[in-house]
């Protein structure tokens, strides 16, 4: 008489055609699978926080090699939009959504009961997790064609059109120098009906941009654009001079 697999080999299995990927060692699979609090409930240890932190990594590298593949006229500036949409968390609960990993994921009781915002955070992270594992045991290679099954489309359809320049601003100086823009009012001139605003944005390490204009809000837009510019985050609109 021929064995038949359990419910639960059943469900392994069916798990790991969705990766694309049959795991040697179990479990490191279940160990990305593995919230803190299940731990916690089990006294016992192994959980996905270290898994995610490479995972993270890993889909970064990945992503952002696809996309300088794949948009080979993109600024950087579109190039940035389009990778901070395909790795946010939204992004990657989408993928664990789409892969059903809800049915998979262990958890202590507390963590069932809280909000929906975290349980997608959850959800996020036992993808990027699931990528370390995977990395891990097969390499790069085994892991960017899991990151292409999943997110080739997904970046197909990314917006990478341009966001307010304040916000572009924002995320760029963050991520180059590990500070944010400092805007500041040098000058208020003209009429209550008619006023003009000078705004200075200073950066560490960066000449300062100047911006005028009949708000605040809109000379500060001016100032954070002619930086961005500047410095190759966006292209220059082809008729500058």
């Amino acid at each position: 008489m021929k064995n038949r697999k359990t419910d639960g080999e059943q469900d392994w299995a069916q798990l790991e055609a969705a990766i694309g990927h049959t795991f040697a060692d179990r479990e490191r699979l279940i160990r990305a699978l593995t919230h803190a609090s299940a731990q916690v409930s089990r006294g016992k240890k192994g959980d996905y926080e270290r898994l995610e932190f490479l995972g993270d990594r890993v889909l970064g590298l990945c992503v952002a090699e696809m996309l300088f593949t794949t948009f080979r006229d993109a600024t950087e500036g579109e190039l940035s939009v389009r990778f901070n949409q395909l790795v946010s968390a939204e992004a990657c609960a989408s993928v664990a959504d789409e892969m059903e990993l809800h049915r998979y994921i262990r958890t202590g009781s507390d963590v069932k009961k809280i909000t929906a915002k975290n349980m997608l955070n959850v959800r996020a992270d036992v993808v990027e997790s699931l990528i370390a594992a995977i990395y891990l045991e097969a390499g790069l290679e085994a892991a960017r064609g899991f990151i292409l099954k999943y997110w080739k489309d997904r970046a197909a359809h990314a917006d990478g059109a341009r966001r307010d320049a304040k916000t572009e601003l924002q995320e760029w100086t963050h991520a180059k120098f590990g500070k944010p823009p400092i805007y500041k009012v040098a000058d208020r001139s003209g009429p209550d009906h008619d006023p003009r605003f000078t705004v200075i944005v200073e950066i560490p390490g960066l000449k300062p941009e100047t911006g005028i204009d009949r708000s605040k809000r809109a000379a500060e837009q001016v100032a954070a654009t002619k930086i961005l510019e500047r410095e190759g985050v966006w292209a220059k609109p082809t008729d500058a001079n």
